[in-house]
């Protein structure tokens, strides 16, 4: 990929995740915040907190969930395809208490016409891996923004 198709797709990758997060009441509501975005790659942060904890004292596992499935999303949608999840799985191995901050970085691993893979690790500020999450992606044939070429 040349220097000028490289920048091009990064600055689509951006528009794309600046339009995504605009309408996501969710993560906005969660406090996450994107941290950065290239083709294929995202990486969120969010605080834990209070009203984010079990009865165990823990992050409950579904707002670890969501970061994680936050992070996929704006993974794939970096190609201005709108892409949704088709399905998805999260392995906790440690807690994340009130106060953390976790961050959560996704990848691409494989991506053709209609469908994606695309792994996610969640760890803590201190960079204690707290969650390894994989999900598929299905995309559509729809533009998340006016294509910049």
């Amino acid at each position: 990929m040349s220097t000028t198709d490289a920048a091009a797709a990064q600055a689509l990758a951006e528009a794309c995740a600046t339009a995504l997060f605009a309408g996501d009441r969710a993560s906005q509501g969660l406090g996450m915040v994107v941290e950065s975005v290239q083709p294929g790659r995202a990486r969120l942060r969010m605080e834990v907190r209070e009203d984010m904890t079990n009865g165990h004292g823990i992050c409950h596992g579904g707002f670890i969930f969501t970061l994680a499935d936050s992070a996929f999303a704006f993974a794939c949608n970096t190609h201005n395809r709108v892409t949704v999840a088709q399905a998805a799985k999260i392995d906790f191995l440690r807690p994340a208490r009130r106060g953390d901050q976790l961050h959560a970085e996704a990848r691409e691993i494989s991506r053709s016409a209609r469908s994606g893979l695309y792994d996610v690790e969640v760890r803590r500020a201190d960079g204690e891996l707290v969650a390894c999450f994989r999900g598929n992606s299905h995309s559509s044939d729809k533009h998340l923004v006016e294509d910049h070429r």
